[in-house]
């Protein structure tokens, strides 16, 4: 008897540590696409998009600072990507309800008129509310031209 609750226990460890395993890949996918959607908004112009998946209380960071929601939504609006590429993804759940992503990213379009093209780190935060995934957090960091080009050799000794 002692023998079956001790394979029925190991069956039933065995099964839910197998089913946590499984989550863990939905739960990045799931964040994972709610940042795509977001970029999707910013592609095709949806700033109602773009804002609808932003928490009223969300901190943006990038190299002109730190900005609220309400800043970054009107500054969107003569914002328009028209490419853009993910690499290099990593993901940290937070919580049950929250998730990190960091990526690269090469992108491009028009910002206020103005052609770009940039290479960027990027991490946001994505938090379940109310059954909805909002962006909480983001940050881009240019990536110093140094670092995405292949480094130059050193300079010769002289004696």
């Amino acid at each position: 008897m002692r023998r079956i609750v001790v394979v029925a226990s190991s069956v039933v460890l065995l099964i839910a540590c197998a089913s946590y395993a499984r989550q863990p890949d939905a739960f990045r996918d799931a964040v994972v696409a709610r940042e795509r959607a977001g970029l999707e908004a910013l592609k095709v112009g949806d700033i109602k998009a773009f804002a609808d998946s932003t928490a009223e209380d969300a901190i943006f960071v990038d190299s002109s600072g730190i900005a609220s929601k309400a800043q970054v939504v009107a500054n969107v609006g003569g914002f328009r990507l028209t490419d853009y590429t993910m690499s290099d993804i990593h993901f940290l759940a937070l919580s049950k309800d929250s998730g990190l992503i960091s990526y690269r990213m090469v992108e491009s379009g028009t910002s206020h008129g103005h052609d770009f093209t940039a290479k960027v780190l990027v991490s946001s935060v994505w938090t379940k509310r109310g059954g909805k995934w909002l962006c909480t957090f983001s940050q881009e960091t240019p990536v110093p031209k140094a670092a995405s080009q292949p480094a130059a050799p050193p300079p010769a000794e002289t004696k």
